[in-house]
């Protein structure tokens, strides 16, 4: 497991940021595959929605994965697992590098408080390439949940969610996974994708691909990239510390 992120010096940021530029370039020649939850898709009669950006090179896979179902009424609307498939049949069998997500948690009245970034704690099954979080230490705290309602409150949160000690805190929003992948290149793409959903196993909802990637898409897979590389050179000593 990677380790969570910490604060930079200020030379250091500059040297990240300027790895930064260099992946965004790499990202923008990199295969960028998108896959979303089919619109009105739930989960015992409540809606969820999802989406789950892919950037493939050279030996190398990163994702991002969003929740995009605001306000939330039951951790059952949690992203907990996806499941991906690849072209290339030989690419079946990977190591998570890296991962990370800013933990939230969701107070009894509906308010938040977000933490720092951290390692999501996530697991990555092979032969399926499923990365999950039920069943890993963390368990059944950081699925993923979606933004909150109007006035930054969690309003329709019931107590799956709000104040519920075993699912706090949450990764709010979105999560990034870095995950090495031999035979992958940057002409693989993704055939198939599964989200699955709450904090029992099974409950599942198949993904479609989108077309094309927005420039935003894009910017967030360059500024996650990008994270990663933080936590990358913090784990290998070659980031300064501030006392």
């Amino acid at each position: 497991m990677s380790p969570s992120f910490r604060k930079w010096s200020t030379g250091s940021a500059a040297f990240v940021a300027a790895a930064v530029v260099l992946l965004a370039a790499s990202v923008a020649s990199a295969a960028i595959i998108t896959y979303q939850t089919p619109a009105g898709s739930d989960v015992g009669g409540l809606p969820v929605a999802a989406r789950a950006t892919f950037s493939t090179q050279t030996d190398h896979v990163t994702v991002v994965l969003e929740n995009l179902q605001a306000n939330p009424t039951s951790v059952s609307q949690s992203l907990s697992d996806l499941i991906f498939v690849l072209s290339d049949p030989n690419a079946n069998v990977g190591v998570l590098d890296a991962s990370f997500g800013v933990e939230r948690t969701i107070h009894a009245d509906g308010s938040f408080t977000n933490g720092g970034a951290v390692d999501t704690g996530w697991g990555l099954e092979n032969a399926a390439l499923r990365l999950h979080v039920l069943g890993t230490p963390i368990g059944p705290a950081h699925t993923l949940i979606g933004p909150p309602g109007p006035g930054g409150i969690y309003s329709n949160a019931n107590a799956s969610i709000a104040g519920n000690g075993p699912h706090n805190p949450f990764l709010g929003d979105s999560a990034v996974f870095a995950l090495h992948v031999p035979f992958v290149t940057a002409d693989t793409t993704v055939e198939a994708v599964v989200f699955s959903f709450g904090t029992t196993e099974g409950v599942v909802v198949p993904g479609f691909p989108v077309p094309e990637p927005s420039t935003g898409t894009i910017f967030l897979l360059s500024s996650a990239v990008g994270g990663i590389v933080m936590a990358t050179l913090r784990r290998r000593g070659m980031t300064g510390r501030r006392a």
